[in-house]
């Protein structure tokens, strides 16, 4: 029994996917599943012991790449597949059963959107696989104590906080005994705009750049909040089961606010989607900050990852 999985090529589009991908895997228990995504998002399933195959699908000329993906799937008789892409692809393979979820933006978190989409009556939440190496390196990485996980980059400037307000936020967190972790993704952009974060705060460990997502994933099961900027990161920080604040300005939180039980946001004041996140300012976010760690402080530890 094989299932057919075609998920985002985004990051926190993937992520968000993983709740409903785990719920198949829950209702199927004897299905392997065949994951379609893009290059930055492949990590997350490396360590799924469901996922026999990930086939990473880069974008093309002439959208050959859905060619490329037709000629890797056809010969395979599917038991299901789901294409959460909204493509004509599943409907040229040979399947027993095809759930396609129509494309593009509307009004509603897209969380449950996708839950909604596959039947699913209550919201399947976003989740994470880790392998035993994994939190055994992040258990080096990060011993035990209290960290402070920040997320100062995104995939365009808009959407970025100002980084001396992260590091204020961070200076205001060491009254609750938190120490500053920095994360950002690969390549010199990225590290470009965590710089300020991290030579603002020399006592920060800097644990972005060149790590695999499901090692990101565990690194942020041993932290005991994150903020951070709305963007992939974030998404992972939420499904890892970490207390999770995220910040809003342009973009929509009414579509892409965090999913988990500790998962928050503050948004910029003005109209949604249009709103400057320069007008967010680190009081709102701190106050936040200290209602989920006093909430976590009560509540037993959300870890949604095998």
């Amino acid at each position: 029994m094989r299932i057919l999985f075609i998920t985002s090529n985004r990051l926190g589009d993937a992520v968000i996917s993983t709740g409903v991908l785990d719920a198949l895997q829950k209702r199927y228990p004897a299905a392997m599943f065949t994951v379609v995504c893009g290059p930055v998002a492949a990590g997350l399933f490396e360590a799924d012991p469901r996922c026999e195959r990930i086939i990473t699908m880069e974008k093309r000329r002439h959208d050959r790449h859905w060619i490329d993906l037709w000629r890797a799937c056809y010969r395979t008789r599917w038991f299901m597949v789901v294409d959460l892409r909204g493509s004509l692809i599943g409907l040229t393979l040979r399947a027993r059963r095809r759930i396609i979820v129509r494309g593009g933006r509307r009004p509603g978190r897209r969380v449950e959107q996708l839950g909604e989409a596959l039947g699913y009556r209550r919201t399947p939440m976003p989740r994470v696989w880790i392998s035993e190496k994994q939190r055994v390196e992040a258990v080096a990485a990060l011993p035990e104590g209290r960290w402070l996980a920040l997320g100062p980059t995104a995939n365009w400037d808009g959407k970025i906080w100002p980084p001396e307000r992260f590091v204020e936020l961070a200076q205001a967190l060491r009254a609750e005994n938190l120490r500053p972790v920095v994360f950002y993704g690969p390549g010199e952009g990225e590290r470009a705009r965590a710089e300020p974060v991290l030579q603002a705060l020399p006592e920060a460990v800097d644990l972005g750049g060149d790590k695999s997502l499901g090692e990101v994933a565990a690194l942020l099961q041993r932290c005991a909040l994150f903020v951070g900027n709305d963007s992939g990161l974030m998404h992972l920080a939420a499904a890892a089961g970490t207390p999770t604040l995220g910040l809003f300005g342009p973009s929509r939180a009414s579509e892409y606010a965090p999913a988990g039980r500790l998962a928050r946001f503050v948004e910029a004041p003005g109209l949604e989607g249009h709103a400057p996140i320069e007008g967010l300012g680190v009081a709102a976010v701190l106050k936040v900050a200290k209602e989920i760690l006093r909430e976590k402080d009560v509540c037993v530890p959300d870890r949604r990852s095998d």
